[in-house]
């Protein structure tokens, strides 16, 4: 078994910059204690009065090219980064997106001790300190996850060979909140609303992005190498459908060079732009890509692929190494 290196793995796939970490945090410390002294002060001085809501609720509605029908909802407040709010077409992009996997195919009597098999093409940029960033030939990527996450997995990666995973958290443990084994997926909200409450609450401690990109972030972690009970994965779009900052860009081709239009988010602390691919006309989710919307050092180009991925195939297994 071939070891993954630390430096090897995929800097360019979503960059969490270190320096606002501890930034965000700060922030965000402050930011509570001023809404907590507020709340005493306005308790204080009306005890009668209801209390005022100090966000605004902005209702954005949106009709779903599928079915022509008006999707109406409400935007949770964001942390006040500015972004706009998702355009209508990337929200009726992500109702046609969420519709297509409420009525995908799952395997049916999924069983724990089993293993879901994600077989996928694959670039990731790789970069170091003094080192020009590379970014090598699309490759085979197939990965081996337990369905309760209690089990050792399985990657396999041409030209770097093959390594176990490590078993899954246990609920209460860290990474357990975003682990992407079958079972946890399957805890999650399904309701749309209750979704975008766990996203705003989990994704920020997974990163020192600024969270409506930490939750964009997140359900492309959650969506790309796993597999998704349907009306899960539809909670996930249609809570996406409500980040602020989301768009749509047409015309692009995953790994695999399959066309279609992807969902796309630029977070404030990021030189890039996250993309996530559908079929234009299946609405499938096909794969996801990271685009550089500036140059930044070891020569990477406005506009040049840092990231591209393409899912070949999904299945249900009964042990690592064995395909479909």
């Amino acid at each position: 078994m071939n070891a993954l290196p630390e430096k090897d793995l995929p800097p360019g796939r979503h960059r969490l910059l270190k320096e606002h970490l501890m930034t965000e945090i700060r922030e965000t410390e402050i930011r509570e204690t001023e809404i907590r002294e507020t709340e005493i002060r306005e308790t204080e001085a009306s005890a009668q009065a209801p209390r005022r809501r100090k966000w605004l609720r902005p209702t954005f509605a949106a009709v779903a090219v599928a079915t022509a029908a008006a999707v109406t909802f409400v935007a949770l407040p964001s942390d006040g980064a500015g972004a706009p709010p998702p355009t209508k077409e990337a929200v009726a992009l992500l109702e046609d997106v969420a519709l297509a996997a409420e009525h995908s195919d799952t395997p049916g009597r999924i069983r724990d001790d089993q293993f879901v098999y994600v077989d996928s093409l694959v670039s990731y940029s790789q970069s170091g300190e003094g080192m020009k960033t590379k970014s090598p030939p699309l490759h085979r990527q197939e990965i081996w996850q337990s369905v309760d996450g209690s089990r050792k997995g399985l990657v396999r990666e041409k030209g770097r060979g093959q390594w176990p995973t490590e078993v899954g958290p246990d609920p209460g443990e860290p990474g357990y909140d975003t682990s992407t084994s079958y079972r946890h997926l399957s805890t999650l909200p399904t309701d749309p609303d209750a979704m975008l409450r766990w996203l705003r609450r989990t994704a920020p401690g997974q990163s020192g992005q600024q969270t409506d990109q930490a939750m964009f972030v997140l359900v492309g972690d959650l969506i790309r190498d796993a597999l998704v009970p349907p009306e899960v994965g539809a909670a996930l779009y249609r809570a996406a459908a409500r980040i602020p900052g989301v768009t749509v860009v047409k015309g692009v081709k995953d790994a695999s060079g399959r066309p279609g239009i992807a969902v796309a988010r630029k977070g404030p602390d990021n030189p890039s732009r996250d993309e996530w691919i559908f079929d234009a006309k299946t609405h499938e989710f096909l794969g996801e890509r990271t685009v550089a919307t500036e140059a930044w050092s070891g020569g990477v180009k406005k506009g040049q692929v840092t990231s591209n991925t393409a899912v070949v195939k999904r299945a249900v297994v009964d042990k690592p190494g064995q395909r479909p």
